[in-house]
């Protein structure tokens, strides 16, 4: 793990290959108002224009009063290299209910099995620590291999949102599934 991660304390969950840090609102407040640039960028293993994009999200406030996030690197303990994210954003306390988003930094990790990895645990995560009822993904018709993951980990496919996410300036539809906490196994 790199000495950056180790300055911001944080919730860590360890699996087989990767390190999971939690990123909790505080610890976002923590990375973007003590740490340079150049830090803020090894600490979340973004690109400059990625860092630029995720500095107008932060100046904009992630959380409102009514919902929330918590998202986690994960860190290949081989180098200690952040290769993705995977987390829980459109947290809604109240109701008991997020949404998962995941993505992995580059192609050079894909399709290694680094997402399958950290999904159970993080998803056993949103049900034990964040008491989570529902979790919920919408993913592209094409994404096969996104659909896979989250058909393997026991999603329920609901539906399609027409024209429901913006992605590279063309709007498409969503395939909508989820998990309830009474069938996560």
């Amino acid at each position: 793990m790199h000495p950056l991660h180790t300055t911001i304390p944080s919730t860590i969950i360890h699996s087989e290959r990767l390190l999971l840090k939690a990123l909790t609102p505080g610890v976002m407040n923590l990375v973007y108002t003590t740490l340079p640039d150049e830090h803020i960028k090894i600490f979340l293993g973004l690109t400059e224009a990625e860092l630029l994009t995720e500095q107008g999200k932060f100046q904009k406030g992630l959380t409102m009063h009514n919902r929330s996030f918590r998202n986690f690197l994960l860190i290949d303990k081989a180098d200690g290299n952040v290769i993705g994210k995977c987390g829980f954003h459109t947290w809604y306390p109240d109701h008991s209910r997020a949404e998962i988003g995941y993505n992995m930094n580059n192609d050079e990790v894909k399709g290694k099995g680094y997402m399958k990895e950290a999904f159970r645990p993080i998803l056993n995560y949103g049900f034990e620590t964040m008491k989570l009822n529902r979790i919920e993904a919408f993913i592209g018709r094409r994404n096969e291999a996104s659909q896979r993951l989250v058909k393997g980990c026991g999603f329920v496919e609901e539906g399609v949102m027409r024209e429901h996410y913006c992605k590279n300036g063309i709007i498409e539809d969503s395939v909508c599934f989820s998990l309830l906490r009474r069938e996560f196994i």
